[in-house]
């Protein structure tokens, strides 16, 4: 996790999106533990309730559970569920901006798309 924090967002925000991150990126898997409490407050300098706070809200989403003496655990299907409410935030908050300024800057969608197609098929080839 990046040691920078945000001072617009609550530091137990920041925490809950990058436990997310890590979660939609495979860094943490279905059944991983998530770093403990202790751990996370002594390498970050923060106050504890400040990462439990982070992760009690990834607890009430029901993306991560609690087991009482062992630590808390990503739960099955979190990153499908993860996926899921991405792909809808996406479409439904910045899809409508991405779309309003391409036609403010009088874009041509045909052409975009073939410029993503031209570096997603420069990529495979890096590969």
């Amino acid at each position: 996790m990046d040691p920078k924090w945000n001072e617009d967002v609550p530091i137990y925000r920041q925490l809950r999106d990058r436990v997310v991150a890590m979660i939609l990126e495979g860094v943490l898997g279905d059944g991983d533990a998530l770093p403990s409490v202790r751990n996370v407050a002594a390498e970050y300098r923060l106050n504890p309730l400040t990462v439990l706070k982070g992760y009690q809200e990834l607890v009430d989403e029901g993306l991560v559970e609690k087991k009482r003496g062992r630590g808390m655990f990503v739960n099955d299907g979190a990153r499908l569920q993860l996926l899921k409410d991405e792909r809808r935030r996406f479409i439904e908050k910045e899809w409508p901006q991405v779309v309003a300024t391409i036609e403010r800057l009088g874009l041509d969608t045909a052409e975009l798309l073939e410029q993503v197609t031209q570096k997603s098929d420069a990529g495979d080839k890096n590969d």
